[in-house]
């Protein structure tokens, strides 16, 4: 009997979050012959040292080898500590500064600290491509870059669009995919895992693998993570990215600030939930019979448990409510105070019952919450002058409720948002920070 599970339920979970698999027909094939053989497949994914501290947006690879690890094959974190002194040209329109030995050293010793804590350490094959790639002589490297053609390097999209725009193209920045495609050859890999913006070198591994006669690997690569902001690549130098060494409070905050479309994406890349799973959860939120600020909590919470453990991880979420209960606009945003009561007291009274129900997880399916109109909210605040105005405006997608756009014709108050008041704890109370274009306003529903 097999070690290995069948080869669908394998695809289930790798097939999860992967942009492109080249080609799927040779991962199932490759998977059927370890199942027979009982030889786990090589799985590998480079990383270069390039900085000390490793991202969520690193993290998606890691979790997919992990992926591979849990199904029992062999996992191989290599750390690119020899194409480091070239630098990967991906998504760079300019030469990078090259690092000193000293520095990559130093961040690849960091790497290795912060890895393990998605990957299991005593499952992993840590390389460095120096292993090989430093013992490559000058007749070596001659051979191994007669395998390319310089019409093939330009090709590449970072080269092709620099070469058209007259921007200068170092020669060693062309050896880069040859070097991280002769990683595959050293290490014999079966599959290689990367970012989509990765195709082109993980491809060059595929034709270098030919060369040697050995089978091509199967690639496997993952979407590229947004960062905070939802557009650009998630980057320390761009300030959008959220550190696997962040704690956990810090952590926390930043995945509640993300958007509530690219939720869905880092519940996909960032958890292990499974796609049926999510895809629930996204029916639920869909029809109203869940928040999706609830839906992001239950992601902040799995992602910093993840890292800083189940108690770590609720401590910083009940440190955020509170903040964000406290938190006010910047200024001289006025506050407005609306009375519960004119909503909808029958309701009202449900969700005050049933208030320690929600307090202990997230609002079930079904659960209690008071439809409160958005454009009533609007014009009670003084934000718009009819109802009319706001729920044009609500079409518009032009206002923001708690810094989410927010184009739904009511807002789901359940007991969640409900906190003691702070002038009279026996009150309660609850806190939309409502934003109209330039104009905002504080409404405290009490």
């Amino acid at each position: 009997m097999s070690k290995f599970l069948p080869v669908d339920e394998q695809m289930d979970l790798l097939e999860k979050g992967a942009a492109e698999i080249i080609r799927v027909s040779d991962l199932r094939e490759r998977l059927e012959e370890s199942r027979k053989t009982g030889r786990p497949l090589r799985v590998k994914a480079g990383f270069d040292p390039t900085a000390p501290d490793l991202h969520l947006g690193h993290t998606v690879l890691m979790r997919k080898l992990r992926h591979f690890q849990q199904l029992g094959h062999t996992v191989i974190f290599l750390i690119g500590d020899f194409t480091s002194l070239i630098g990967d040209p991906t998504g760079r329109n300019v030469t990078r500064k090259a690092l000193t030995r000293a520095e990559i050293d130093k961040n690849a010793q960091t790497y290795k600290q912060q890895v393990f804590r998605i990957l299991d350490e005593k499952a992993t094959e840590v390389r460095y491509n120096s292993e090989w790639l430093g013992k490559l002589g000058y007749e070596d490297t001659v051979r191994l870059t007669a395998h390319f053609t310089v019409s093939q390097m330009l090709e590449r999209d970072e080269f092709h669009k620099r070469f058209q725009e007259e921007q200068p193209i170092s020669l060693h920045e062309l050896l880069y995919p040859v070097m991280q495609g002769y990683d595959s050859v050293a290490l014999q890999c079966d599959v290689e895992l990367g970012g989509t913006d990765q195709k082109f070198n993980l491809l060059c591994g595929r034709e270098l693998q030919r060369h040697y006669g050995q089978k091509p690997q199967i690639v496997l690569m993952t979407p590229i993570l947004e960062g905070l902001e939802g557009v650009q690549k998630m980057s320390k130098s761009l300030g959008n990215a959220i550190g696997i060494n962040e704690p956990a409070s810090e952590m926390y905050g930043k995945l509640m600030s993300i958007s509530d479309e690219l939720m869905w994406k880092y519940w996909v890349l960032l958890t292990d939930l499974r796609t049926s799973e999510i895809e629930a959860l996204r029916a639920d939120v869909a029809t109203g019979r869940a928040h999706p600020m609830e839906v992001k909590k239950r992601l902040a919470l799995t992602i910093v448990a993840g890292f800083h453990g189940e108690a770590a991880a609720r401590n910083a979420a009940e440190n955020w409510a509170r903040m964000f209960q406290q938190k006010r606009f910047a200024g001289d945003v006025e506050e407005v105070r609306l009375k519960l009561e004119d909503f909808a007291k029958e309701d009202l009274r449900e969700i005050i019952e049933r208030r320690e129900h929600f307090q202990t997880g997230p609002v079930q399916a079904g659960g209690a919450f008071l439809p409160l109109k958005v454009a009533r909210l609007l014009t009670d605040s003084g934000l718009t002058n009819s109802n009319a105005e706001a729920q044009r405006k609500i079409k518009e997608r032009a206002v923001q409720i708690n810094g989410q756009i927010w184009d739904r014709v009511v807002w789901p108050l359940d007991a969640s948002q409900l906190v003691p008041s702070a002038d009279d704890p026996s009150r309660i109370e609850a806190t939309l920070r409502i934003r109209l274009g330039k104009k905002a306003k504080i409404v405290i529903i009490s």
